[in-house]
């Protein structure tokens, strides 16, 4: 009989882990990810040509761009949903092409999309662990910890400075600041050494951007390399380390904080030439002292 219930105590204990990858975490500032003049071509289709970056414990990456820049492309072949076709993916110093998804989150790669893949009415906690549930017992007497999956739920969201009043609550009462931030919790707790975020803050108001900002920075002060996507420079420039611009789905750049100012960033992003092309055809239609002109024309200056 205590053998039987050494048995069960022990599948408990073992349910009752984490499931994380295999990797320790590096030290701070030590390359996880380097691409190298990486690109996608769909036939005679080019999506992305010549992309270098690297992705830092410790430090967020920055990836700007207007619709249509490449920027989906570039974090699809991070998350292992493409496979690129030229350049090269070094992970670790290794030379990889990810196969899927599950190839780059056992390499440690976790990727939060922009939809955030929950259950509205479930609870806080079940879409923590969704997927993932961890169970005790054996046999027909196997069942979902609970407990367990609660306190871990609340602790882990509370290392990440999120106090919610009960992980009971379902998951579609919260705001999408909030959602964000359980989604990126959930991805540390499982191991993640990479965070790729896909326009966290794209659909959210100032208030709630700026906790998702808040949070950017304590994944990245707990050791993790940040991949943010962004198109909002006044976003990206705050929590950002390196930065790195497409456009048309050719890099433009990528530069440490320290060789860029905002106002660098908003002018590199926002494009000079079609500034200055759009002030003179406006200036044409509309008159050289019309507000919209010379209000276009102070930007380019």
């Amino acid at each position: 009989m205590s053998n039987d219930n050494e048995t069960v105590e022990e599948t408990t204990a073992e349910a009752a882990s984490p499931v994380t990858n295999v990797y320790a975490p590096p030290p701070r500032g030590t390359a996880i990810i380097e691409v190298r003049d990486i690109g996608k071509r769909y036939g005679n289709i080019i999506a992305l040509s010549d992309v270098s970056t690297s992705v830092r414990a410790g430090e967020v990456t920055c990836v700007l761009g207007d619709n249509g820049a490449g920027k989906s492309t570039f974090i699809k072949i991070l998350a292992g949903a493409h496979e690129h076709t030229d350049g090269q993916l070094l992970i670790d110093g290794e030379d990889h092409t990810l196969s899927s998804p599950r190839a780059a989150l056992e390499l440690g790669i976790a990727t939060v999309y922009q939809d955030l893949a929950v259950v509205p009415l479930m609870p806080v906690w079940r879409n923590f662990f969704l997927g993932s549930e961890i169970t005790k017992g054996v046999g027909p007497f196997k069942k979902l910890d609970i407990d367990f999956m609660k306190r871990t739920t609340k602790s882990e969201l509370s290392a990440m400075g999120i106090d919610l009043r009960d992980v009971e609550q379902p998951i579609g009462t919260l705001s999408g600041g909030e959602r964000q931030c359980v989604a990126i919790a959930r991805a540390v707790y499982f191991g993640a050494r990479v965070l790729i975020l896909d326009e966290p803050t794209a659909a959210l108001g100032v208030k709630q951007s700026g906790v998702v900002l808040k949070y950017i920075a304590k994944a990245r002060e707990r050791g993790l390399g940040v991949v943010f996507i962004t198109h909002n420079p006044h976003h990206a420039y705050p929590v950002g380390d390196r930065f790195m611009l497409l456009r048309r789905g050719k890099s433009m750049g990528d530069f440490p904080k320290s060789d860029l100012t905002l106002e660098d960033l908003t002018a590199m992003m926002a494009g000079g030439e079609e500034l200055e092309s759009l002030a003179h055809e406006l200036a044409e239609t509309m008159g050289a002292d019309s507000a919209i002109a010379q209000e276009l024309k102070a930007d380019v200056t």
